[in-house]
């Protein structure tokens, strides 16, 4: 089989299509989240803590003062972005507690797998044997029709 064939063999499956709509659905949601977080909880929180914008938190690893984290990048300077970090890990919680509840609505709403009937056992060994077995493989035993 040529290299072509494997490849549209390959992309063609449908696991494959399914993980490439999850992934492409996970970014633009990522994209929702990421807003939900710098544009609608963030502010409030900043505001809460004396008018802080996360955004502007770092460290300037050169030592010298910068009014605002734009004005480091511009100037070239080696920062630590801490705010942006927390910006991150605050997407993170928010996606991974959304991601949660979703598994969690799923699980409710998919029904238990239906219980497994009572093997049937051979009465002079104990083995597990077939239904329609008429002998036991393991005693050779004569079985009665179930």
């Amino acid at each position: 089989m040529s290299l072509k064939e494997d490849f549209k063999k390959f992309a063609m499956r449908g696991n494959v299509i399914d993980m490439a709509v999850g992934v492409i659905i996970g970014g633009a949601f990522g994209k929702i989240v990421g807003s939900l977080v710098n544009d609608i909880i963030m502010p409030p929180i900043g505001m809460a803590m004396g008018k802080m914008d996360f955004t502007n938190l770092f460290i300037s690893l050169n030592g010298k003062e910068y009014a605002t984290l734009e004005a480091a990048k511009k100037a070239g300077a080696p920062i630590l972005a801490y705010g942006n970090f927390i910006n991150t890990i605050i997407d993170f919680i928010i996606l991974a507690f959304v991601i949660f509840m979703m598994i969690r609505q799923i699980n409710k709403l998919t029904p238990p797998p239906a219980p497994k009937p009572e093997p049937r056992l051979c009465p002079y060994c104990k083995s597990e044997i077939a239904d329609d077995a008429t002998r036991c493989p393991h005693c050779t035993s004569h079985l009665e029709s179930k």
